[in-house]
Parts: C-alpha cells; sequence; structure tokens
C-alpha cells in the first residue's frame, strides 16, 4: 500500500450478509496480519451495522491469534443494543472458523456537552524539521541493521516523522515516551466521513503506541531480540478533525512486567486539538 487510496480499498469490506463481511489483507512488513487493519476493518464492519449519525466514541479489542497474510478475514458483527443516544456492536473477526480478534464498540449521536482536553506539547521539533522512515533509509542506508532496513522500506500508507531518532548501535536505555508525527499519504478525498477518519485512525494508531514500551530497556532489549505482538488495543475518539496536516501521537508506557507492556498515549490535530486517545497492552518477551 502506497498511499490514502490503497487503504480505503482494503478497509472496504465486502458484505455476504447483513452482519458479515470479509476482507483482504496487506503486509507492513511483519509475517503476520497487522493489528492495526484488523481492528480498523472490524470498525468498518460495525459502523455498517448501525444509524446514520451515530459515531464510535470508544472501542475496546483483543487479538487472539496472529492472522494469515494469504487468507481472507471474516468479520460478523453482532447487535448488543440501539438505545436513544447509544449502540454497541461486538465484532468477531475469523479465519478458518477461528476467531483471531474481538471487538466491542460504542457509538453514540451528537450531542452537546461540557468541553475541555490537555493541550499539547508546545516544546516539540516540528515535522518540517524531522525525517521520515522512507527518508532515514535513504539517508542512513548504509549502516542500518538488515532487519531495520527491511521493515523501513515496505511501502506505507501513512509517513511517520519521530521526534527522536534512535541509533541503533547505541543501546542504552530512555524515557519511556513517544511522540511521533504522521500524515497519510496521497490526496485526502474531499467527501471523506467522520466514520472513514475513525477507521483510519484505528488503522494508524496500532503503528507506534508500543514503541515506549521498549525504550526503557535500549541497554538489553531491542526488535531483533524481543518478541513483540499487540494483545488488547482500547480508544476513545473525541472531536472531528481533518487529515490534510500532519497529526501528532504522543505515547507514554507507565509499567513493563510480567513479559508485558503497558503504553497510553493521545492523538492531537496539528493546531492542538485533542483528537482521541489510545492504550494497550503487548507483549515484550525475549526472543527464544
Amino acid at each position: 500500500m502506497k498511499n490514502i487510496n490503497d487503504l480505503i480499498a482494503i478497509l472496504d469490506l465486502e458484505q455476504l450478509s447483513e452482519n458479515t463481511f470479509k476482507g483482504i489483507s496487506k503486509t507492513i512488513g511483519s509475517p503476520n496480519v497487522f493489528g492495526g487493519q484488523v481492528a480498523a476493518q472490524a470498525l468498518n464492519a460495525a459502523y455498517r451495522t448501525v444509524e446514520e449519525h451515530r459515531f464510535v466514541h470508544s472501542l475496546h479489542s483483543y487479538f487472539l491469534r496472529a492472522g494469515n497474510l494469504l487468507k481472507p478475514i471474516l468479520f460478523e458483527v453482532e447487535n448488543l443494543r440501539d438505545g436513544r443516544s447509544f449502540s454497541t456492536r461486538r465484532v468477531t473477526a475469523l479465519q478458518d472458523d477461528k476467531a483471531i480478534f474481538i471487538m466491542a464498540a460504542s457509538f453514540q449521536i451528537v450531542e452537546d456537552g461540557h468541553d475541555y482536553q490537555k493541550e499539547i506539547i508546545t516544546d516539540i521539533a516540528q515535522p518540517e524539521d524531522l525525517l521520515s522512515w522512507t527518508e532515514m533509509v535513504d539517508k542512513y542506508e548504509d549502516i542500518l541493521p538488515k532487519p531495520m532496513l527491511s521493515y523501513l522500506s515496505i511501502d506505507r500508507p501513512v509517513a511517520f516523522k519521530p521526534t527522536q531518532i534512535l541509533n541503533p548501535f547505541e543501546q542504552k536505555d530512555l524515557p519511556a515516551e513517544e511522540n511521533v508525527w504522521f500524515k497519510l499519504k496521497g490526496t485526502i478525498p474531499s467527501d471523506i466521513s467522520l466514520p472513514l477518519k475513525h477507521q483510519l485512525l484505528a488503522y494508524i494508531s496500532d503503528y507506534p503506541i508500543l514503541n515506549a514500551v521498549l525504550k526503557p530497556h535500549g541497554s538489553k532489549a531491542h526488535y531483533g531480540n524481543t518478541q513483540m505482538a499487540s494483545l488488547d488495543h482500547s480508544m476513545w475518539f473525541y472531536r472531528d478533525f481533518d487529515f490534510d496536516d500532519w497529526m501528532l501521537f504522543t505515547a507514554e508506557a507507565p509499567n513493563t512486567f510480567g513479559a508485558r507492556g503497558f503504553s497510553r498515549g493521545n492523538i492531537f490535530s496539528r493546531d492542538g486539538k485533542l483528537i482521541a486517545s489510545v492504550a494497550q497492552e503487548g507483549l515484550i518477551r525475549p526472543k527464544r
């Protein structure tokens, strides 16, 4: 996938029945289906069973099994409740008749209420002054470890610009935090809907969330010797937004223990609007 149009295409599931949908997968460089893809596709399936003008405000999900990139994924949606203001759906993603992922998502009508938000970080490098993953490959191709070079070189529909470039040969413990700018590649459709924005954001949110977990263990753990995988994923959606400019993902990891790491973060628009919050626990285990 090279741009937003490629990503939208895999999120647009084939409808098999009223509550059953089918999707395909695209690699992001890992051997299994990308968790953000399954989450975004499950949200697409759920959205297609709720009334128009009800928008997701939260989702909570578990990754149960590794997904096979070569096989289609079936998404079965269960209507748990339709109330006056809220609707709740449960989505199960299956391959070979086995659940690989489950999600519960809650949708709400638009309502007025109190308004407060956490402020965006201001003392941070701006995207124009930073290198994207692709630009890092171009600049450091001769010295990057082969596994890292291979992963960073994969075509993606999203550009990422971390505010801190880590030296892969300098193994040291760092603060358990991650700040990264991101932007979808290609031209954003002028008629993009809020439900589609939510699905795209769900896809993107699984990329940087666990990076903060590894940083405090940098003196002994890195992607080459550590098995990492998403175990669960939760999101809370707040305000409408546009994908036309860079957005900021800020994350911190308050805990690693028992071969698991927990990370939580916020997603801001360039002008400082808090768009969503994300939380995830992931596997962080020495490779055996």
